[in-house]
């Protein structure tokens, strides 16, 4: 008996059927690739700090829990202003010390102002380092963290005055912070993004991917990126001062980001720029004018008052 050939229409079903096939392994490869993508921004790998540095550099520090309003514990350092150390007169001023996305507490900046007298009271972020939490959300609940670490500071003896730096989402964070309680003295911000949003177009540069990034994140978190928006905050600072640091060399955030916080903030405002500068980059590129103009900025206004 002769095999029936196979007709037109089967070819086309066919063909239809391997065209399907390879679109639903697409989309089931976005989906994987979106979701993955979502946790590393929410769950990012954690940095463990051991403050050898510290040590090393023969700086004195207490490791402290810090407890956040929604009950989160915080790993932290501290130290007192040099009054409370030394009995030597000094300036009764802490600076609270707020690290970046995937990071930890930076002990070169800890070491910075220690060194000049200043108290030191440093964290790990929620799901960061050694501190408790399921999830970042990259400067919006975290503003809880700084809010922990305010109180400590005001808490202590011998501290006058509270300033804040931060790097990265840690500047967004202080930003967004000192907005809100007016504790918080004065504030120098290393390369914030702007917005989270402008952040998440900046840092998910495939379009095919947003939508389901979005989705996954703020499904998660109960957030929208909208809801962290320093460059809308940082007016609510003034009269308080501001300094906004970036370099050109970015690649982590846009390169607009700290003249548009700068063109929003009320006086007293500084703004300090590089070209060839990375991200949180400029301390290890102009060490010494880091150091005159960061510490310059807390003298003039918190050591003076």
């Amino acid at each position: 008996m002769k095999q029936k050939s196979r007709g037109f229409r089967y070819w086309v079903n066919l063909f239809l059927a391997g065209i399907m096939f390879i679109l639903l392994g697409f989309i089931g490869l976005i989906i994987n690739i979106s979701y993955k993508q979502t946790q590393s921004y929410l769950h990012p790998a954690r940095h463990h700090v051991t403050g050898e540095f510290l040590k090393t550099n023969n700086i004195q520090y207490q490791n402290i829990e810090l407890t956040t309003e929604d009950g989160i514990k915080l790993a932290a350092w501290y130290t007192p202003p040099k009054l409370a150390l030394s009995g030597a007169e000094g300036n009764g001023v802490v600076i609270l010390v707020a690290h970046g996305h995937a990071d930890a507490r930076p002990a070169d900046m800890y070491a910075l102002f220690a060194n000049h007298g200043y108290g030191v009271l440093a964290w790990d972020f929620r799901a960061h380092g050694d501190s408790e939490g399921d999830f970042t959300s990259l400067g919006y609940y975290e503003v809880l963290d700084v809010k922990a670490a305010l109180d400590y500071a005001l808490a202590q003896p011998d501290v006058k005055l509270v300033g804040g730096w931060g790097g990265s989402m840690g500047a967004v964070t202080m930003i967004r912070s000192a907005a809100k309680y007016p504790e918080i003295e004065a504030i120098v911000a290393d390369s914030p993004f702007s917005t989270l949003e402008d952040e998440f177009y900046h840092r998910v540069p495939f379009p095919v991917l947003r939508p389901l990034i979005r989705f996954f994140a703020e499904s998660q978190t109960g957030l929208n990126l909208n809801d962290v928006s320093p460059v809308d905050d940082v007016a609510l600072i003034s009269p308080r001062p501001v300094f906004i640091i970036q370099g050109m060399e970015d690649g982590m955030v846009p390169l607009d980001s700290a003249q548009l916080i700068y063109d929003a903030a009320g006086e007293p405002k500084q703004l300090w720029v590089e070209p060839d500068a990375i991200h949180l980059g400029m301390y290890s590129s102009y060490p010494e004018e880091y150091t005159e103009k960061v510490i310059g900025f807390f003298e003039k206004y918190l050591a003076g008052k």
